[in-house]
């Protein structure tokens, strides 16, 4: 048996319950026009196995994303994720929202997010480079912050074509430290025109790709900075 149906009983008490003394009556708002009266015209049924493989043929009509390049923005990007990530993350004391106060007890973690970052640093380029970040908004509301506070310029640049979530976060953060945020405007879903950014900018932001999937001049956005 597929399912147990409800019995005519069943079906008497129900519709007693909510006031109406029959199927037509409870359907009653749907216009005579708009009812089906004769069966839909479907194929026949297929058991799961073949019914998998039916759409398994249907799917391999498109082009998907192991064998073309996309660029469809708004955080749907073509990443990579080694198979170990998901084993680390398996364990609560990496995948937490918990900071490490107390380095005794958290010595593993510690050491795991030190050689990350000694190895972003090294593969990058920079004098330094920060772990344990909540997400890439906070992320760079936190380095919009670490900029404005080594450099004291009162301004942070984003450009338009950054996500716009990410840029609410942004607004936040340096609301909070009295820092203004100008966004610089894109043309195409590219962010071309500079001229916002002076002497007053604490630094330039923009994504790589950006929220519309486009590959970002990178060394305009350093030379504007």
């Amino acid at each position: 048996m597929p399912y147990i149906p409800h019995t005519e009983e069943d079906r008497r008490e129900m519709l007693a319950a909510i006031g109406v003394g029959s199927i037509d009556e409870l359907f009653r708002d749907i216009p005579e026009e708009l009812r089906l009266k004769e069966p839909l015209d479907l194929p026949p049924s297929m058991d799961e196995y073949h019914l998998q493989r039916h759409f398994f043929q249907l799917a391999a009509q498109n082009r998907s994303s192991a064998n073309a390049l996309w660029f469809l923005g708004a955080g749907l990007y073509d990443r990579y994720i080694p198979a170990t990530v998901p084993a680390v993350v398996s364990r609560g004391e990496f995948l937490t929202s918990y900071t490490p106060y107390q380095p005794e007890l958290s010595q593993g973690y510690l050491q795991a997010i030190y050689e990350f970052q000694t190895m972003v640093a090294h593969l990058y380029g920079m004098d330094m480079a920060n772990a344990s970040m909540y997400d890439g908004a906070t992320a760079m509301a936190e380095a919009a912050i670490m900029a404005h506070g080594l450099n004291g310029r009162p301004k942070v640049c984003v450009s338009s074509a950054v996500h716009p979530v990410w840029r609410q976060v942004l607004r936040t953060y340096c609301w909070a430290v009295d820092v203004e945020v100008v966004e610089i405007p894109h043309f195409d879903g590219r962010t071309s025109d500079f001229s916002v950014v002076d002497d007053q900018t604490a630094c330039v932001i923009v994504q790589y790709p950006n929220f519309f999937g486009v590959i970002e001049d990178l060394g305009a956005a350093r030379d504007a900075a």
